[in-house]
């Protein structure tokens, strides 16, 4: 399975498109989660909102490494696919994830929570 479909792929880079258009006018947004990657056999879950459209692999969104610490920033989407988890399993794609809260709202849960609960 491809770790993001083209559909998701474009809208991601839509939303980094609007973010860098928000910045350069001293707004951010804080849009939803398009897409919810995870290591079946780990911990670590990714709620991504957008693609830097100037790096097309940088991915920004609400990352959980399963270490009771999640934060936002930018990942690679090359790193993101060679993760493994205890088993060797590769991350996977959540086909049935639907946000139903914005990024920010998914980051204070998790701060309480010490975890990304979808």
């Amino acid at each position: 399975m491809k770790l993001i479909s083209q559909k998701d792929y474009k809208k991601l880079l839509a939303n980094g498109k609007r973010q860098r258009q928000a910045q350069e006018q001293g707004k951010n947004l804080d849009f939803r989660p398009v897409v919810r990657l995870f290591t079946p056999d780990a911990q670590a879950t990714w709620l991504l909102t957008e693609i830097d459209p100037e790096a097309p692999l940088i991915a920004f969104g609400l990352c959980d490494l399963g270490m009771g610490y999640p934060e936002l920033g930018y990942v690679s989407l090359e790193e993101i696919s060679s993760v493994r988890g205890r088993l060797g399993l590769p991350v996977e794609r959540d086909l049935y994830f639907l946000a139903d809260k914005t990024l920010g709202a998914y980051r204070r849960e998790a701060e309480k929570k010490g975890r990304i609960t979808p």
